[in-house]
């Protein structure tokens, strides 16, 4: 197999990428020492995340449901814990330092978060602490200037039940295990993506398979749930996608990316349809979504920047939408009980009303115990 033209970038590049594809531009600036410095050979050394004040209001890129309790992850190695629908959160203890950038429960205990250098950590106990299952084996390999160092950050994570799950990412990443961590596997070759493009979110659509989506319009399909894959060939538009959810409907499944561009199918990715979004002012929606997808209540919640929610409560099919008047890039979302939204992004995580766009009151973050460098 040749190499791949989208493999010749740097380590950093890719990172700006990333931040700037969901218009997350604080990581470039005050996430920067975290997220970008690991182009450096130091990122060879784990560091556990340091204790701060501010965790619940820096850089979240997802959050979870663990049972009742709400975990989000961001940057720095930052995971964040509320038993109280998010009016508090508690910081978690962490080994690492990376930016994590996907968190997916099988229960109200087991639980896996991905981010940067591959890293893949596991939680037993709800996300209140967390051990490192895998990261980039290259990174004992590299030379101190880390030359020829490619980062492959991961950039989702599921699991189809306690023992096996796929983590994606960067350049065609998917890893695999059948022993709920304890052991990966690269499995990338069993994806037909000569170019190597980036596997961005994976989700799974109700009585059909696994959905994936990338870069270029790119998608796939596993009837089997992960054991074998298919290259769709005749996709809806040729952008990056930056998400995908079912839509809990069997065979349905929803993906959005840039310029406000949705597209659903009721067939498992064999047909779809434009999902027009029109703005309060019935302008046409031209923002990046970056995440979101199929909530515990049967909402689906896409949100991305300028503060953009979009919410339907008919499986896709309609949404409506609104821009929070912070006007601050939002990375995902989920439910809250009572019918509310619970939002992660630029600025953290933030509870609001049923719409998305109303804000609660801040809420307050305790870190659980002080860490040293």
């Amino acid at each position: 197999m040749h190499e791949p033209l989208s493999w010749r970038v740097s380590r950093k590049s890719l990172s700006c990428r990333i931040a700037l594809a969901l218009g997350l531009t604080s990581v470039l600036f005050a996430g920067s020492s975290s997220a970008l410095a690991q182009t450096t050979a130091s990122s060879t050394e784990l560091k556990p995340a340091i204790m701060s004040l501010k965790a619940s209001k820096t850089l979240l890129l997802d959050v979870a449901h663990a049972g009742d309790r709400l975990v989000a992850v961001g940057a720095r190695g930052h995971i964040v814990y509320s038993d109280d629908k998010g009016a508090t959160w508690l910081q978690a203890t962490v080994p690492a330092r990376q930016l994590l950038t996907s968190v997916y429960f099988v229960d109200d205990k087991r639980g896996w978060a991905v981010g940067h250098d591959s890293l893949v950590l596991h939680t037993a106990d709800g996300g209140e602490s967390w051990t490192v299952q895998y990261r980039d084996p290259e990174l004992d390999e590299m030379d101190e200037e880390g030359f020829g160092y490619l980062e492959k950050p991961l950039m989702d994570v599921r699991f189809r039940d306690a023992d096996t799950g796929f983590a994606i990412g960067a350049y065609g990443l998917l890893l695999r295990t059948d022993d709920g961590g304890e052991t990966w596997e690269d499995v990338s070759f069993d994806v037909d993506n000569e170019e190597g493009f980036h596997f961005n979110a994976l989700t799974e659509v109700k009585d059909s398979g696994l959905f994936m989506v990338g870069e270029m319009g790119t998608m796939y399909r596993s009837a089997d749930y992960g054991d074998t894959w298919e290259t769709l060939e005749d996709t809806p538009y040729d952008g990056s996608w930056f998400g995908v959810s079912g839509t809990g409907e069997a065979g349905g499944v929803i993906a959005w990316g840039l310029r406000g561009n949705v597209f659903r199918s009721d067939d498992f990715g064999d047909t779809w349809q434009k999902v027009p979004l029109m703005t309060p002012n019935n302008g046409p929606l031209e923002s990046t979504l970056a995440g979101g997808g199929l909530t515990p209540d049967g909402r689906l919640v896409i949100v991305g920047v300028g503060g953009v929610v979009a919410i339907s409560e008919d499986a896709g099919r309609s949404f409506d939408v609104r821009i929070r008047s912070d006007r601050v890039a939002l990375a995902s979302a989920t439910a809250l009980a009572g019918n509310g939204v619970l939002l992660v992004g630029q600025r953290g995580a933030v509870a609001a009303g049923p719409d998305g766009a109303a804000a609660s009151s801040d809420a307050v973050v305790v870190p659980v115990p002080a860490t040293e460098e």
